[in-house]
């Protein structure tokens, strides 16, 4: 009986995760702290952190509209010190049931 809403329902209510590799001048520039930042400002649960290739790894949780302006958000207003090269982004229907956005080491 669900299945029979229309897409506008499942498209803002259902939870969906996004992995995110960013590249470019991401570490030792405060990059993860403006990404909780942004994180917690979109209303977006997951964690960020960095890569020992020099990449930096973003998994969060939301709706698909949450996780489309949290993603458009990490391309805008951060410090001059970083420097986005490329995002690799891959959207996951399935939901995690993450409760809070963090920092790990």
């Amino acid at each position: 009986m669900l299945r029979s809403l229309p897409n506008i329902f499942w498209k803002k209510v259902i939870a969906m995760v996004v992995h995110i590799f960013v590249s470019g001048v991401v570490q030792g520039v405060g990059f993860r702290y403006t990404v909780l930042k942004k994180a917690i400002t979109q209303d977006v649960t997951g964690w960020v952190r960095n890569l020992d290739d020099g990449r930096v790894e973003i998994l969060a949780e939301g709706t698909k509209e949450q996780l489309d302006r949290f993603i458009s958000s990490l391309k805008v207003d951060n410090n001059p010190f970083i420097k986005i090269d490329d995002l690799e982004i891959e959207f996951q229907d399935r939901s995690l049931g993450l409760k809070k956005f963090e920092v790990r080491y």
